[in-house]
């Protein structure tokens, strides 16, 4: 599958349901793997937020995104429309802190992008494919999301508030193909008894009642809805056999399971990938959508990482051995911890370390136990990494590297004697005055074992 973006530019206008702040939200195609990002275009300085599960600043009846002090609110259903129309990158320009809600579903904009037309790019579509199964459970609320293997994409949504009105409601897509008849005309919906709760605390300033679904979970006698009619700026309210205001009519009699399935859509397009698999949610909610993407995003992260592990032949001879590694490193016996380069380019190096119980650490670290330390796996990076650094100076054993900052080391499966480390540095930002910025991983076969974030300089050695 390859990557799509929107054929032209849409516009929307509308106010916010929680600020009631009115906003203009445009929505721009977008380069290959450019992703979800919003811009908020009414700062001083624009700032972007990328559409990323780890930007999450609130779940709070909403999912807002953060960046520094810049905020976006309310993203679910324009996030999930763009998902539901096979959208992967798209430029999100607003004016103000809060996604308009227009008609509290996402078939106002599903209409748009469908006549502004959907276009392949070049590049392959990231797939995130569920190959055992992901669970997250909130034992407080009950709410439950599992993600199963699949062949495709799948949802299904089982809801319960305890309520003689809606009882027990559940809500399945099978195919995204159907997402603009099945799903997109959704529109949102609350219980009376929370209207009127968020109503008095001057909250949903921008709710009214043509963009929810309002359920009534009791009779209400005449003056309550009289009282809540004013509120609401209307003439009067009544409520219909079915426990719904008169102000709206049901697109589907479990239109509030499939409501709550649109935004189980949404909240996962913060994993930033098509995913292969089939999520059943059970009492979903926002908190535990960003919960479960949370997992999602770090398999992806993982599956990331692995697709880019090293291929390590030991018949094939290696690019420096460890003789030529003592000419360009200064370290010695018993602390030269890399023994072969077998790949270097002008941004990544990968070296091998043998480990044997011979290694004089295994003395201590621990009797019995033998663990290579985490601490030296760091070294070893480093080290490694030290090829890469030196590789770009003409008088490579003139020059020595030392760190400066070590950040978001990691520990993941011990190394025993036996092992074969695989190490791979590569550049985050381009050399520059000495400075070197490195990601490192290290692999035992198909496992990473332990990663950092390194920064060292390259000094000239000393003549004296």
């Amino acid at each position: 599958m390859r990557q799509c973006t929107l054929k032209k530019t849409v516009t929307f206008e509308g106010v916010g349901l929680h600020t009631g702040v009115s906003s203009t939200l445009t929505i721009h195609p977008a380069d290959c793997n450019h992703g979800f990002k919003f811009r908020r275009v009414d700062l001083e300085k624009p700032i972007t937020i990328p559409a990323d599960v780890n930007k999450v600043n609130s779940t709070n009846r909403c999912t807002t995104l953060k960046v520094g002090e810049a905020r976006v609110s309310t993203v679910e259903h324009v996030l999930s429309a763009l998902v539901g129309c096979g959208i992967d990158n798209a430029l999100l320009e607003i004016n103000a802190e809060e996604v308009p809600i227009l008609d509290g579903s996402a078939q106002p904009f599903v209409d748009a992008f469908l006549k502004a037309g959907i276009e392949e790019q070049k590049e392959e579509a990231t797939i995130l494919k569920i190959t055992e199964p992901i669970n997250y459970k909130d034992e407080a609320t009950g709410a439950e999301l599992t993600i199963l293997p699949n062949d495709h994409f799948a949802v299904y949504t089982l809801i319960n508030f305890d309520s003689e009105v809606l009882g027990h409601q559940y809500a399945t897509l099978n195919d995204l193909k159907d997402y603009s008849k099945e799903i997109a005309s959704c529109k949102t919906f609350v219980f009376i008894h929370e209207l009127e709760h968020l109503l008095d605390q001057n909250l949903i300033k921008g709710g009214s009642l043509d963009n929810a679904i309002v359920i009534a979970n009791e009779k209400m006698d005449a003056k309550r809805c009289t009282e809540l009619a004013k509120k609401l700026g209307r003439d009067n309210i009544e409520v219909s056999e079915k426990g719904i205001l008169n102000t709206v009519e049901l697109n589907f009699a479990n239109e509030p399971a499939r409501h709550k399935l649109l935004d189980v859509i949404g909240d996962l397009a913060l994993v930033g990938a098509r995913i292969q698999g089939k999520v059943i949610a059970n009492k979903p909610g926002h908190t535990a959508n960003i919960e479960l993407a949370k997992k999602l995003k770090a398999k992806l992260q993982l599956d990331k990482k692995l697709r880019g592990k090293p291929t390590y032949d030991p018949t094939i001879e290696p690019l420096y051995d460890t003789m030529q590694i003592a000419s360009m490193l200064p370290h010695r016996y018993p602390f030269l911890l890399v023994d072969k380069v077998i790949e270097l380019s002008e941004s990544h190096v990968v070296g091998v370390k043998n480990v044997t119980f011979n290694e004089n650490f295994f003395q201590g670290h621990f009797p019995n136990n033998p663990v290579f330390p985490g601490v030296l796996q760091i070294e070893a990076m480093a080290q490694t990494g030290g090829i890469l650094a030196l590789s770009t100076v003409p008088d490579p054993s003139n020059w020595d590297t030392y760190f400066l900052k070590i950040d978001n080391a990691k520990f993941k499966y011990k190394v025993t004697p036996g092992d074969t480390l695989i190490f791979k540095l590569e550049l985050k930002a381009p050399i520059r005055r000495g400075i070197v910025q490195m990601l490192g991983t290290a692999y035992v076969g198909n496992r990473i074992v332990s990663e950092a974030d390194l920064t060292a300089q390259i000094v000239r050695r000393s003549t004296v």
